[in-house]
């Protein structure tokens, strides 16, 4: 607070950090999925008050009774949680008002023609504003595109605030912040605790109290100077990785019709110990960020007139992926005499990464309705989705196939869109007819 930029707080703030520093505030988080969960209990390890909001009851039903719903997770965090007297649950959103703090973690898809989808922000928005009153921190976390917080979900929240609220000064009586998140479902060497945390304010009484939030349970918090700021931070965070996956994917392809290995490509580029990070190809994208987040910059890059094609191209070449495979498996099955109309291929992994039950985004997906338009029979096998469930273009209506040396030798042909540790690789090769690797899985 000794910047000099910062303003002189006011009553209102003064009494809220002192509630934040003494961990008197409570913290609402609504979304208590892959973002919204962790952080939670991250922030119960470091004292805080919680309460939990989300639209589906079953979560909250899981939560009072200590059951885990999202596997990677594992059972420890949930019984934490549940057995806690400062953590409680709930579908009612009239509770928003008990709250000093709502952190919001709610998707941000994509709509049918690839635009930004803000309707669970702005919803969200809408019912912290029915219950808004002086002294609240509210922080976004879903990932957006630069000026969501300050024009999209600040002016939806103030524009359903009773009238008890109207006379609110933003920095003065409600404060309002920017904080992405960076989860990476399945990942071991990092924790929401140990991540470093991206913070910035509609203004910079905004950004210190959210930081004095979030310093409660996590180790490192950056402060930036705008929420501007860390929106677009998060953005290049995942438009970096998508780029550079698009460029290997087409060398994928350049370097398949050339006979060369790309898996020993990349590992040979590896052993540079400087100026080279190894990335590596599949069937598509997938998860929470990585398939989206692009096309969220070069949308609003549209309403300044500025081109992106360097990250629209990125875009074209991995959504492109899962026709590429689907060419390569009809290509492989007809070196046997086999057309892919009639066939019977099985597709190892639903889940869009290794060893987690996540499926969103997931090419496995789009690579089953391929193969079903060209008339194959498909089945698939995950032992982290035992059965498919509707997404958000797509419901299989499928269950997973268990991987039995019968199963595998009924199928024509075996697709690994996904290498789970836990995948018995060696009868796979021992038992299928024919595998097209997407994942370098087959190679020991």
């Amino acid at each position: 607070m000794s910047n000099s930029s910062v303003p002189s707080p006011s009553a209102t703030y003064s009494a809220l950090a002192a509630r934040i520093k003494s961990n008197e505030s409570v913290v609402g988080i609504i979304g208590l999925g892959y973002v919204g969960l962790p952080l939670a209990h991250t922030l119960h390890a470091g004292g805080c008050r919680l309460l939990g909001f989300d639209i589906d009851p079953a979560k909250i039903v899981a939560l009072k009774e200590g059951r885990n719903y999202l596997q990677h997770l594992g059972d420890g965090m949930v019984k934490d949680l549940s057995a806690s007297s400062r953590f409680s649950a709930t579908t009612d959103m009239g509770r928003l008002g008990e709250c000093d703090v709502v952190i919001v973690c709610v998707p941000t898809p994509l709509g049918r023609h690839q635009e930004p989808d803000l309707t669970y922000v702005i919803n969200s928005g809408i019912a912290i504003g029915k219950t808004l009153r002086k002294g609240q921190l509210v922080i976004l976390e879903s990932t957006t595109y630069p000026r969501t917080t300050r024009d999209d979900f600040l002016p939806a929240m103030l524009a359903a605030a009773p009238a008890s609220a109207k006379d609110i000064k933003v920095g003065e009586d409600l404060f309002v912040a920017f904080s992405p998140e960076r989860e990476d479902p399945g990942r071991k060497t990092h924790t929401t605790r140990s991540t470093p945390k991206l913070v910035g304010g509609v203004d910079p009484l905004s950004t210190e109290l959210a930081a004095m939030l979030y310093e409660k349970g996590v180790e490192t918090v950056v402060r930036v100077s705008s929420a501007e700021v860390a929106e677009a931070a998060k953005l290049l965070e995942n438009i970096f990785r998508a780029v550079n996956i698009a460029m290997v994917n087409e060398m994928k392809i350049v370097l398949t019709a050339m006979g060369i290995d790309v898996w020993e490509v990349v590992r040979a580029a590896s052993t540079k110990p400087f100026g080279f990070m190894p990335f590596y190809p599949g069937p598509g994208l997938g998860g929470h960020c990585i398939p989206i987040d692009p096309f969220y910059l070069t949308w609003k890059a549209r309403e300044y007139g500025r081109p992106t094609r360097f990250i629209e191209l990125a875009g074209e070449i991995n959504t492109s992926m899962p026709h590429y495979v689907v060419d390569q498996l009809a290509h492989a099955l007809n070196e046997r005499g086999k057309p892919v109309k009639g066939a019977k291929v099985l597709v190892i992994g639903l889940a869009y990464k290794a060893d987690v039950d996540d499926t969103r985004e997931s090419p496995s997906f789009e690579l089953i309705e391929l193969l079903r338009e060209r008339g194959a029979t498909v089945g698939y096998h995950d032992p982290h989705v035992p059965e498919s469930f509707p997404v958000r273009k797509h419901d299989l209506k499928m269950k997973s196939v268990e991987l039995t040396k019968e199963n595998l030798a009924a199928y024509d042909l075996v697709l690994i869109s996904t290498a789970h540790s836990t995948t018995d690789w060696a009868a796979i090769a021992k038992h299928s007819s024919l595998v097209v690797d997407t994942r370098d899985a087959m190679r020991k």
